[in-house]
Order: C-alpha cells, then structure tokens, then sequence
C-alpha cells in the first residue's frame, strides 16, 4: 500500500498524518483517549529505534521529539513506540505531543548512570532527596510544556531498578536518583493507560503544572522498597488522580509543595486535587500522604472511592518544625480498608530537613480535615494523631466509620492479649481537636462527640469536568 508522507525540511525526516498513514505491517487502528488528538504521526523505527531491548534508543528517541516538534504547532504531533523492548536513558517531551506506548511495548530504562544527565535541584528543596546537590534527570521528562500527552494501550515503562534499590541502600549513591515521569512548570498534563514498574525512585512527579490528568494507571515496585512512591502531585495546580492502582514500597499518592525554609521561599502550593477511584497496597506506607515536604502548602483535596488492601496507614499527614507552611481544607469519603497498622495517622515530628539552614520556629498550620464514611477491618490502630506542642492541628472532623480491630485487640482502654499495653490501644491523641460522630470504636475524647457530618463539598472542580477526546492511531 502507498505511503502518503509529509517531507519535514528542517528535520530532513519524513512524518505522516494521522488520516493519510498506512503501513503495510500495521492496519489495525486502535482508540485512546487524549486531551487533544493529533494530526502528524510518526513510529520509533522511522527515526532508527530497535526494539531488542539491548541497542540504546536515547538517540533515536531525542530525533524522533525534535523532528515532530518541528509541526507539532500545526495540529499537534504523535510517537508510537511500537511492539518491542525499547532500551533508552533520559529523553524530553515537547508541546502538543503524545507519546503512545504500544499494548505489546516495553519502554526499558537504561541502568547506566552516564545515561542520566545530572541537572540541578529543585528549587523548591534546595537539595537531592538522597544526597546533596544535584540529582540525575528522570526517564522521561518535560519542561515548560502546553499540551503533553504520555498514554498508550497499556503498554509498560521498566525502571528496572534494582541496581539503583541496592546502589541507594549501599550508599553508593553520590546523586538522587531518576524518577520514571517528571514534568516540570508545564500546563494540559496528561499521563495515562500505561504500566509503570521498578522505578529507581518515585514514578510520576508532576511539579510546577496546572491542569494536570492522570488517570488508569498501574503502577507496581516491591513492597520492600522505599521511595518508589506511585504519584507524587507536587506543587501542582489542578490535578486529577482517577481509576489507578498501585503497589508500592512507599506512599502510593504523596502529596508535596517543598522542603523546609526552600519550599517556604518558593510559595507554590498544591491546590485542587481531586482523587477518585483509587486502590493502594503498601504495607510499609501510606495510601495517601500528605507531605512530608509541605512547606509550600497543601489545599483543597479532594478523595473518594479509595480502596486499601494491606497498607500502613489510610491518610495520613505528616509534618514537623521547620516545614512551615499549611495543610488544610482536606475532605476525603468512601474509603473501604484491609489489613491496615492505621486508619488516621498525623504526626508533627517529621525530622528530616534539607540543610542545618532550616528554621526551627517555622511551624505548619493543620487545620480543616475532614473524613466520613469509611470502614475498616483487620486493622490495629484505628488512629493516631499527633500535633506540635504549641501548635495544635486544629478543626478535625472525622464520621460515619466503622473500624474491626484485629484479633486479640480490645476497645475502649482495655489491654491486649499477652505482653502488648495501652500503647495499642485503637485511639491515641495528642496536640490535636476537632469532633467526631458516629465512629467505632470510639474516638479519643480531643475529638469532641457531637452530632455531625463532615464536609465535603458540594461543587465540582473544573479539572474533574474535563472530557477527553477519542481518539485513534494506526498500529
């Protein structure tokens, strides 16, 4: 069959469209949805790419980006990375772009650090998260982006990890490691329908962006690892987290704004997050974390229809002197638990910081937090809440949940089968008030009984009415 192509000068490659392409060895066109759909199409292979999983595609990936760059402007751009292993370091997004992971690819992460160009701090923390000063680029990035798609057929990213896992745990580390995702000061943010396994650190790090969607992913490391985080929304305007599943070493979704007296002076909070139709196992982390790293603020989260199996915590806030900043006007729902160590866990005594640079006297505001209609079972410690002596988390509502201890744990003061004391006993609070209604076994007495349903409001952010486009590639 004839190939009708478009001749691109300046990149002296040729890249089709959408509705003029056809290939002999792929017919079948195959629907995804997109914020935007896009007009010029092209495939890995037209730029050299291999899918043996052995040959290095950094540079067929860095021509295939510039060259589709080159008329993204006019109806946007589409890569298909086609069935195969497609070994590659670092490479850059472009705007009005997609990149579409094929059902049967296999986008393989290199495991040589020189693959990885170092790049500076965020401004936000100062430093690396693992080791000061400046930390490796992530697998795939973007930076200063409108309109950026990452999806597929469920096709998968490997981090492959493992060498970073055991590199980190020897100190053998001089920088922090790569994530998998990271999009930076970027707006129209889309990342879907994808696999994601192994990163050598967190998986997907929005930073800086409005109006981002993330939707249908899976994402899988082992639970022995930490720092795999699943989704970390990071100073993040906008952002919706719907229909995911993770399993994880650490926090499934952990929410940021930055780090002690940087993501102070930096001022970019994370604000309207909406989280729907999400499912957690971590058994050493939370289902959903709130900070550490909050100092520029957390607001107006929204989650619902949340499902954890096998987990540490259900919500949990974390948060300590020097961060500054606030967590507040938080409203969580539906959310059914399994074998959890807690329900509700705050803790004001997070203790890592950036740099000695740090301001003791900069303490957070945790107020407004809300969460109804929940049930648990198999769980050990139904909540643990502990503010800062002289700042109080204040205006906690909690109702509506229903929690089944575990085997050999009693309500209400009474001590625990064996050697186990009152330290296990469901409820345990400190430097915090607020109410509560209709919760069993019964909150601890800083949370005032009283007739009441918690918030959750009753309007509709705009990133949750966003509706994407069908659209197809051939494949």
């Amino acid at each position: 069959m004839e190939k009708l192509l478009a001749f691109v000068v300046l990149g002296l490659v040729f890249v089709s469209t959408a509705e003029s392409r056809v290939y002999k060895s792929y017919q079948e066109k195959i629907p995804y949805s997109a914020i935007n759909c896009r007009k010029h199409v092209a495939y890995l292979t037209d730029f050299g790419g291999k899918g043996d999983g052995v040959t290095l595609n950094t540079a067929a990936f860095k021509a295939a980006v510039d060259s589709l760059s080159e008329v993204a402007s006019d109806g946007g751009a589409l890569l298909v990375v086609p069935p195969g292993k497609w070994l590659t370091g670092t490479f850059s997004l472009a705007s009005h772009f997609t990149l579409y992971v094929h059902q049967k690819a296999v986008i393989l992460a290199s495991q040589e650090e020189s693959d990885y160009p170092l790049i500076e701090p965020l401004p936000s923390y100062g430093t690396g998260r693992d080791a000061p000063g400046t930390r490796f680029s992530s697998l795939i990035v973007g930076t200063n982006l409108t309109d950026v798609v990452v999806t597929g057929g469920n096709g998968t990213i490997d981090g492959q990890g493992e060498i970073w896992w055991k590199k980190f745990k020897a100190k053998q580390l001089n920088h922090t490691r790569p994530y998998l995702i990271e999009i930076l000061h970027s707006t129209q943010v889309q990342i879907s329908d994808l696999t994601l396994t192994n990163s050598p650190s967190w998986h997907v790090h929005p930073t800086y962006c409005t109006h981002v969607i993330i939707e249908r992913l899976t994402i899988l490391a082992p639970v022995t690892v930490p720092n795999t985080d699943g989704i970390n929304p990071d100073s993040c305007t906008d952002t919706r987290i719907r229909d995911s599943y993770v399993v994880s070493g650490d926090d499934c979704i952990a929410v940021k704004s930055g780090w002690d007296q940087y993501g102070i002076r930096y001022a970019k909070p994370t604000e309207r997050l909406s989280i729907r139709g999400f499912t957690c196992i971590s058994p050493d982390s939370a289902v959903i974390a709130l900070g550490s790293e909050m100092s520029g603020g957390i607001r107006d989260v929204r989650a619902e229809g949340v499902r954890a199996l096998n987990s540490q915590s259900g919500i949990r806030i974390k948060t300590g002197a020097g961060r500054g900043g606030y967590v507040k006007d938080i409203y969580v729902r539906d959310v059914e638990m399994d074998t959890m160590k807690y329900v509700f866990w705050m803790n004001g005594d997070y203790g890592s910081h950036p740099d000695p640079g740090f301001d003791p006297k900069a303490l957070p505001e945790i107020t407004n937090i809300n969460y109804r209609d929940m049930v648990g079972k198999n769980v050990t410690i139904v909540g643990s809440l502990s503010g800062i002596e002289g700042d109080a988390f204040t205006n906690i509502c909690i109702s509506n949940v229903t929690v089944e201890l575990a085997a050999g744990k009693k309500e209400g003061g009474g001590v625990l089968f064996g050697e186990e004391k009152a330290k296990k006993l469901p409820w345990s609070c400190v430097d915090v008030g607020g109410v509560s209604s209709k919760v069993t076994p019964k909150a601890c007495p800083e949370l005032v009984e009283q007739e009441v349903d918690c918030a959750f409001p009753s309007d509709t952010l705009a990133i949750d009415e966003v509706e994407l486009n069908q659209c197809f590639v051939d494949v």
